[in-house]
């Protein structure tokens, strides 16, 4: 099985925290650069030799996308790959752009799950990101979707945010919880560089929670989730009723998937490659000549790492049959392995290494633990 991610670079406002490749000055090369999309999907059909599992539209803001513009990217999909096992087509949404005649759309052209971008529940929290919706559009955004007929909704929201209390935070929650939802994937604030946000708190607008209220917020976070049925399965990521969202889930067991759009990335089990991170210039891509994209082959160490960063994140961990692929355990990861142990970390079991709901709190230092250098 194999995946396909649509990278979709457009966005009607710049949320001050995100960093992501998008445009929001495109309106004069928007249909160009959709037909460019459909092109390098036909482009690059055999890369992927096995059937199509899961196609994800991301970005940028695809819900932005008219039906037509979205009937181009399905059509050349459809056309040029093997979707007979077709399970997951996902879509991320932003509230504002949730209405009947966009859920109409979508489900017809074979959407059957929307994530949306709730982000927060506070009216400042939604200013100061630069957010185009308020929190009554975020939850009548997914009401209307639940009311007609999508089954599978995930929300997404943020925590470790200026000035949020842990009442406010736990009364969120409760909120959220109660929609009709079957999946949550929760992110702590990230101020990346070049981005609104990084000016804000350099110029001391905002302050950003220590270390032991993320901590505590994450903690709340995952107890009051589980109470309520969602079931941690990644670090960020809750599911109820076992409806863990499948595209994503296979970035983290390292299924193939190909990237198309600007800034896509791709994976085929042994490299990497990501597509050119200008909207212009690809526009004016010919892909049988010019150099649009750059590629990593992973080396064994490479490979090794990528399988504890990624494995340890997830419930499931890292599979010890994988683990004997690479020749086992080295003495010092073993050591390691003892150390994350004892300090209530890591758990083991006859098939695999995963990290305890201390350890997720852990999950990226304690993956490096266990990195391999590369030559």
């Amino acid at each position: 099985m194999a995946g396909i991610y649509i990278h979709v670079p457009f966005c009607r406002k710049k949320c001050s925290y995100c960093d992501f490749h998008f445009s929001t000055n495109f309106e004069g090369y928007r249909g160009a650069l959709i037909s460019k999309i459909g092109e390098e999907i036909a482009y690059r059909k055999d890369e992927l030799p096995f059937p199509i599992e899961t196609i994800y539209f991301g970005g940028g803001t695809p819900s932005i996308l008219h039906k037509e513009e979205l009937k181009v990217i399905w059509d050349s999909i459809t056309h040029h790959y093997d979707i007979s096992s077709l399970t997951e087509v996902t879509l991320e949404v932003n509230p504002e752009d949730v209405n009947e005649k966009n859920l109409s759309v979508w489900k017809s052209l074979g959407v059957n799950r929307l994530s949306i971008g709730i982000q927060s529940l506070k009216e400042s929290d939604l200013r100061w990101m630069n957010r185009a919706h308020d929190t009554t559009d975020g939850f009548r955004a997914v009401e209307m979707a639940k009311e007609f007929g999508f089954e599978r909704i995930n929300v997404d929201v943020i925590y470790g945010l200026p000035d949020l209390s842990m009442a406010e935070w736990s009364s969120a929650l409760e909120k959220v919880v109660l929609l009709p939802i079957d999946h949550i994937s929760a992110y702590c604030l990230t101020v990346e560089k070049k981005t609104a946000l990084n000016n804000f708190v350099e110029r001391g607008q905002i302050v950003i929670p220590t270390e032991d209220a993320i901590t505590e917020q994450f903690e709340v976070l995952v107890e009051k989730l589980s109470l309520h049925g969602f079931m941690q399965y990644e670090v960020s990521n809750f599911a109820r009723d076992g409806r863990e969202a499948v595209h994503n889930t296979n970035y983290w067991r390292g299924v193939a998937y190909s990237g198309f759009g600007p800034s896509a990335h791709s994976f085929n089990g042994t490299a990497r490659r990501w597509n050119i991170a200008n909207n212009l210039l690809y526009n004016r891509v010919n892909f049988s000549e010019d150099s649009w994209y750059e590629e990593e082959m992973l080396s064994t160490e490479n490979q090794w790492n990528e399988l504890f960063l990624t494995g340890l994140r997830t419930k499931w961990g890292v599979s010890k049959e994988v683990i004997c692929r690479f020749g086992g355990l080295q003495k010092a990861e073993t050591l390691k392995l003892e150390f994350w142990g004892n300090q209530n970390c890591i758990k083991e079991s006859e098939y695999s290494i995963s990290l305890t709901r201390k350890g997720m709190l852990l999950a990226d230092k304690i993956a490096q633990d266990f990195f391999r250098l590369t030559k």
